[in-house]
């Protein structure tokens, strides 16, 4: 069964459409217009090995929150649905993740618990003119929308861009281990035989 998702979001603020193959090779189209945001999820799908491809129009013009939430949505879903009841994933997933001075540690559970634990303190409010409170954001999106407990700590660094960058290269890593087939029983990874 291929675990592919194709999801569409069309509000007053945002247009998104997302193509998502989780068994993929890490290939990405992404274009949202804001460039430090493609890079940064050009960074998850290529560590996750996840084919993705993301065209984002959104009101940027007031400023990035819109689209970058709403992408947020969109892979929370999209993930969701590509990996259907969750039957046979190792359902856990994290990594540890260094990027020059920066060391980033991500772990996540697809437990159908929303839950976001977020711990990186910044100093910095841009980077260049992406605004760093919007990573927590895209995270809360997500976490909210595919169902997953995630846990984001940074461990330490100085510069705002590596501690990021770690960050979501960190993610893709964390969903890549957290997705891929456990190898046994095939069942669902939970006692109470659901998800």
């Amino acid at each position: 069964m291929k675990r592919t998702a194709r999801i569409k979001r069309d509000t007053l603020e945002t247009k998104i459409e997302l193509d998502l193959n989780i068994d993929g090779l890490g290939t990405y189209d992404i274009k949202t217009s804001i460039p430090f945001f493609d890079h940064m999820l050009s960074s998850t799908a290529r560590h996750g090995y996840f084919d993705t491809e993301i065209k984002a129009r959104g009101d940027t013009e007031v400023d990035f929150h819109h689209t970058v939430e709403d992408v947020g949505i969109c892979m929370g879903q999209g993930f969701k649905e590509a990996l259907g009841d969750k039957s046979g994933i190792n359902r856990f997933g994290g990594a540890t993740i260094p990027m020059n001075e920066a060391l980033v540690s991500v772990f996540l559970d697809i437990s159908n618990r929303p839950y976001l634990v977020y711990k990186v303190p910044l100093t910095k409010e841009k980077v260049g003119k992406f605004d760093v409170e919007l990573v927590k954001e895209f995270f809360q999106a997500f976490t909210a929308h595919c169902g997953v407990t995630l846990h984001i700590n940074l461990i330490h660094g100085d510069n705002a861009h590596h501690i990021i960058e770690a960050i979501f290269k960190a993610f893709g890593r964390a969903l890549d281990e957290a997705t891929m087939p456990a190898g046994r029983e095939g069942g669902i990874a939970s006692t109470k035989g659901v998800l």
